[in-house]
């Protein structure tokens, strides 16, 4: 199911930019755009909204007095024109923070981001997903979930590492892609690795195998791991230490 979203946005330019970045990503529906108070009341009382794009510099209008007015407001990314901006007095739980001009990187971390959330969330009343999109190769590539064994940082760039001996090479940081991937099926085990959770294979006190592929897991991550998976000390006598 898509994600419905709406813009609440006064500046022409920056409506059309959104416009563009959510009419290129499928998992995306635009379903609404308001330049005042009185069409975002309205498109928020008739539309179901699972995401707002807000800016939130705007006349007559800002967003926290816009969420007092709504029961049960949706997700929100805030997109800001003014770079200096105090992070600690915007009172709303909001997903992100764009700061105009916004970059479509930045857009769509935002937007996976907002995908990573309401993948954890197991109530119907929120959309998920189960793929995230990448920019490669000078396009946008779907990649599912399932598709993906580890993922490896590489100099500038990360590795994608798929079934099938596939391999994306994405310019992204392996930080931002941990924020991407939902945190129930991916986990960090190193600061040069992220695994699928379901793909790992086996694993010793030291290092992870995914089929034929050894991973070591780095010490700071230890307890993260062990948190998802058993400790080794709790395993049949001789597996651990294998």
């Amino acid at each position: 199911m898509a994600c419905r979203c709406i813009i609440v946005e006064d500046e022409l330019p920056a409506i059309k930019l959104l416009e563009k970045y959510i009419e290129s990503l499928p998992q995306l529906e635009l379903t609404g755009v308001a330049r005042n108070h009185s069409e975002a009341a309205n498109l928020l009382s008739v539309e179901r909204v699972d995401l707002i794009f807000l800016n939130f510099y705007m006349p007559q209008l800002t967003c926290i007095e816009l969420f007092r007015t709504l029961h049960c407001p949706p997700k929100v990314i805030l997109t800001i024109d003014h770079i200096d901006v105090d992070k600690k007095t915007i009172n709303l739980d909001a997903i992100d923070l764009l700061f105009k001009p916004i970059s479509f990187e930045k857009f769509l971390k935002a937007v996976n981001k907002v995908q990573r959330i309401n993948f954890s969330l197991s109530t119907a009343q929120f959309f998920s997903f189960g793929f995230v999109y990448f920019r490669a190769e000078r396009k946008m590539i779907k990649v599912l979930y399932d598709e993906i064994l580890y993922v490896e940082s590489f100099r500038d760039y990360v590795i994608i590492h798929m079934d099938g001996d596939r391999k994306l090479r994405v310019k992204l940081s392996l930080n931002q892609v941990d924020e991407m991937l939902p945190a129930r099926q991916f986990l960090r085990i190193h600061r040069s690795y992220i695994v699928s959770v379901i793909k790992i294979t086996a694993f010793t006190k030291t290092d992870v195998e995914i089929g034929r592929t050894e991973l070591p897991i780095g010490k700071s991550f230890t307890s993260v791991f062990y948190q998802l998976i058993p400790h080794p000390s709790q395993l049949p006598s001789g597996v651990a230490d294998r």
